[in-house]
């Protein structure tokens, strides 16, 4: 596991640190130390534990003891079995664990280019860095992807669990506490410990198919539009779209899913190897509303007869298609006479995925010829003429490759416990944009472009070493001590020029004489000196998604170096204690050291309460430091080209950018354990996390939304100076909150076997997070003159207090009858607020008021049901996901009611649901599976 290192104080005032300081204190009569366990080969206990109860399930999360369970563990702690994680026809871990876990949120934007292939999940409502993933105790390398657009997750790199299939999984510990000092100075809210399987012997081949058979919730379906005289007819009471004529909300059948895997274990040399293979085929979904803004230029009032016949389906919202292969192996080998055995694991994903961006209209100015006018003439719609005949859907084609692997050899030593490992991690992104465009390039313009890549390596080498000792306590003492080295790398690939570049049909404004502006073929302005140029003002890069340009190109390394102590014991019968403690030193921020004390007392037996604090500390990732990208976000149903800059560069610094510094955070929980009954277990637990500079990425600085007119003009003035004219707004990362994350995690499990009614699991679990803004950390440096400049300002905000549910309830029940086998769940997903760009109607510059705009998503109820049939090894399964098709609140569109004044933004039309909802937006998936044990 990785690594820690309890400061010289801590354990110098600890009493377990004294006891436990001399080994040979405890080789004294009567307190003999305890042998070490055996390492876990092939002899291991049985897999599957997801049917024990939480008083016999040993964890190995929170803890370097060998006979914790979840029932005596002093922090709470989730067990996911193998068979929960099969009960499902989504295909995905992510998926699957959203509607397994409280806690874990998991929304499934779209039109978010990367993000959409690359979904981030987050635990107890923070980043998704702040959670520390690992894989066999091991720590798990992040995404080369940066989440830079609007989602959940903004400004964050996150761990893909969808390379792992739920088929190579024994079993997901989810601990949901902080966990800085023992794991990782970045295990903020919690840990997941993916736990491989490891069986000798045996296993399953299963396929599985489904698809969404569902009738969109409000987005009727467009039968035609209104014909008058072989003309459209544009809205009298909107006349920004054409009236259409509807029927019945819309029917959808796609995104199909096809599923094959195998898992199998053989014995190996005494030991076993034990490996996984999946191939997933998942078709795109498509969720989009009819699109009837006029597409054609309109040179005069009159509507082009062509919108009769255009398809009005022209976006495409959903899940991207993508094709996966997936391995997994597992394995280890006794070696030598001392009980020392070799381990090895390894994971392999290839993915490919395609996505849409937004449909470019043929009257859009990304799909305008500028070569046909002068420089100095002024775009119109008179002299309007289209590149593409009917506009384009560019496509974002992404190949994605991630690979870790894992050696290490374990086992007793001189009377320790000993584990040694290493384990390297590489993650890599390219995309090609398709069916696209550089307008700047005008009728030379290439289609299809290579549009660059990301890598992200990591290096981890541990030394664990542990031992329990009689000191004389209730229980022995666990002694654990080690140590971790980490290297981290990030490079960009630079796409080719013409996925970036400006053509010869943009040229930016220049500071010149009137006399050179008259020769340029410009136009001149006096009184700022400026010689424009608005026949040359064509967007550039590759329309939908502009490639990474060669000035991004780079290659940034850091190191760190940490070392634990952890301190674990009952010291009194009922009373358990854990102690933990870690240096860390980052080669780029310097130093830092955490602590943890957990305790958890049994004051009458079956009746527990438990209480954690520690701190913690993650050092800003190096996508976060050193990326450079551009995008183009549809605000309010309008282009704006968006460029995201590292700190260090000339424009993030005339902006007011500094030096990124780590966040630090403090987590308080407090709770109570029940076991009243065999089989019955009750757990509540408070949680209160305190999270100080955090790192957030600002807002699009320059656009419509993120500021006044003069904020704006103010921004672009400095892009301008840094020739960067032909970009619409800028945005970076800085040091820019302080919050606080407070809740309650409630979770009740019963347990009984009944002859002839078969074994049962009822399981309610209930989760409230709530996230709060404490301090808006506003350093604007040069921009400081400028009155009201927010750098993370309104619609940033509400997205991080309120773009998560507030509360999440999950009741489930699974049971075995002879043959026969169920599952049943409901989830209930709380209150969401989607915000919007247009500013609050009275108080305008509020960072807090709700806008007209911001969309209260409701709570919502997710049902799945799951039926199975055995008959010998062969297992017949059928389910389905969102059982009724629930749909999340739709986005309204057309005019605003009259008290409000205005219209609602024009994608609302076609983009009918928010990508903030937690259960995602495709309806009911039906499914069935069949499976064989061997």
């Amino acid at each position: 596991m990785t690594s820690r290192l309890l400061p010289g104080l801590l354990l110098t005032i600890s009493p377990l640190g004294l006891l436990a300081a001399s080994p040979a204190s405890a080789a004294q009569p009567g307190t003999a130390a305890q042998q070490p366990p055996a390492p876990t080969t092939a002899s291991a206990a049985p897999e599957d534990q997801s049917a024990t109860s939480p008083e016999s399930t040993i964890v190995v999360t929170g803890t370097r003891r060998t006979d914790r369970t979840i029932a005596d563990s002093p922090v709470p702690i989730d067990v996911i079995g193998s068979e929960a994680l099969a009960s499902s026809g989504l295909g995905e871990t992510n998926k699957i664990l959203n509607n397994l876990v409280p806690s874990f949120n998991f929304p499934q934007p779209s039109i978010a280019d990367g993000t959409d292939v690359i979904r981030p999940a987050s635990l107890r409502g923070l980043a998704p860095d702040q959670t520390l993933v690992l894989v066999n105790g091991k720590r798990r390398h992040v995404s080369s992807l940066l989440n830079i657009n609007g989602t959940v997750g903004r400004g964050s790199t996150a761990v893909d669990l969808n390379n792992i299939p739920g088929l190579a999984i024994d079993r997901i510990e989810v601990l949901r506490d902080g966990a800085s000092s023992q794991y990782g100075s970045d295990a903020i809210a919690g840990v997941i410990n993916v736990r491989l399987r490891k069986s000798p012997r045996g296993g399953k081949a299963q396929v599985s198919y489904g698809k969404y058979i569902t009738q969109l919730e409000d987005v009727p379906q467009l039968l035609s539009l209104q014909d008058v005289g072989g003309t459209a007819v544009v809205s009298t009471t909107d006349s920004r779209v054409l009236v259409g004529n509807y029927g019945s909300d819309r029917k959808v059948r796609d995104g199909a899913l096809l599923t094959l895997g195998a898992n199998i274990g053989v014995p190996l040399a005494g030991g076993y190897l034990n490996v996984t293979g999946e191939f997933r085929d998942r078709d795109a979904t498509n969720r989009a509303g009819f699109d009837v803004r006029p597409n054609y230029i309109r040179p005069t009032a009159a509507v082009d007869p062509r919108e009769l016949s255009f398809n009005r389906l022209n976006f495409r919202l959903g899940d991207p298609k993508t094709r996966d292969v997936n391995l997994i192996a597992n394995a280890a080998v006794p070696i030598g006479a001392d009980g020392f055995e070799v381990y090895s694991f390894a994971t392999f994903a290839d993915r490919k995925g395609r996505s849409a961006a937004n449909y470019r209209q043929q009257s859009s100015v990304n799909n305008r010829d500028f070569s046909t006018i002068t420089p100095s003439t002024t775009p119109s719609n008179a002299n309007f003429t289209a590149l593409t005949p009917d506009g384009f859907l560019p496509e974002i084609a992404s190949r994605y490759k991630d690979w870790a692997a894992a050696l290490g050899v374990r086992g007793a030593l001189a009377g320790w416990n000993v584990d040694l490992s290493g384990v390297y991690g590489h993650n890599q992104i390219d995309y090609r944009t398709e069916n696209s465009l550089n307008t700047s390039y005008g009728t030379t313009s290439i289609r299809n472009f290579d549009s660059g890549g990301l890598r992200f390596n990591q290096f981890t080498a541990n030394l664990d070493v542990s031992r329990e000792f009689n000191a004389g306590f209730s229980k022995p003492l666990s002694v654990a001590f080690g140590a971790e080295y980490r290297r981290d790398n990030f490079k960009e690939r630079p796409g080719q020029r013409e996925s970036y570049a400006a053509g010869p049909l943009f040229i930016a404004p220049v500071a010149t004489t009137a006399a050179n502006c008259t020769t340029l073929g410009g136009v001149y302005a006096t009184a700022t000196g400026i010689c424009s140029f608005p026949g040359r003002a064509a967007p550039f890069g590759a329309q939908g998604f502009p490639g990474i340009p060669d000035y991004a190109r780079l290659s940034k390394s850091r190191s760190s170096k940490a070392a634990y102590v952890e301190l674990d014991t009952d010291p009194l019968p009922g009373l358990t204690t854990t102690i933990a403690g870690r240096v860390e030193d980052y080669s780029d921020f310097g130093s830092t050291a955490n602590g943890k004390v957990a305790l958890r007392y049994e004051f009458i037996p079956a009746i527990a309460i438990r209480g954690s604090v520690s701190t913690g500390f993650r050092a800003p990732s190096l996508q976060q430091q050193y990326y450079t990208g551009f995008s183009t976000n549809f605000i309010n149903g309008l282009p704006v080209d968006i460029v995201t800059f590292p700190v260090s560069s000339a424009v993030s610094s005339a902006l007011g950018a500094k030096p990124l510094k780590p966040e630090k955070s403090t987590n308080v929980s407090a709770g109570l354990t029940l076991n009243p009954l065999r089989g019955l277990t009750v757990t509540a637990d408070y949680f209160h996390i305190k999270l100080k500079d955090r790192i957030v990425l600002t807002e699009n600085l320059g656009a419509f939304g993120s500021g006044t007119s003069a904020q704006n003009t103010a921004v672009q003035a400095i892009l301008t100076a840094n020739n960067l004219s032909g970009f619409g707004a800028a945005r970076f990362f800085i040091n820019g909150l302080d919050t606080t994350t407070s809740g309650l995690d409630a979770v009740g499990t019963y347990r009984w076997k009944w002859d002839g009614l078969g074994s049962w699991s009822l399981s309610a679990a209930y989760n409230r997070t709530k996230n709060r803004i404490d301090r808006r950390l506003n350093a604007l440096g040069p921009l400081a003159q400028i009155p009201g400049l927010v750098l993370f300002g309104r619609v940033e905000g509400i997205r991080f207090e309120q773009g998560q549910p507030r509360d999440k309830v999950v009741l489930s029940a699974d049971g075995n009858v002879g043959k026969f086998g169920v599952t049943a769940r409901t989830t209930r997903f709380g209150r969401v607020i989607s915000p919007g760009a247009a500013a609050p109607l009275i108080n305008t510059t509020s960072v807090t008021d709700y806008g007209p705009d911001d969309l209260v998503l409701q709570p919502k109820w997710i049902s799945d049901l799951e039926l199975r049939y055995s008959v010998g090894p062969v297992q017949l399964a059928a389910g389905a996901n969102n059982l009724f098709d629930v749909y999340p609140t739709r986005r309204p569109f057309g005019p605003r009611p009259t008290t409000v004044g205005g219209s609602y933004p024009i994608d609302a039309y076609y983009i009918p649901y928010s990508g903030f909802s937690p259960f995602g937006f495709n309806g009911r998936f039906l499914y069935g599976r069949v499976s064989i044990d061997f």
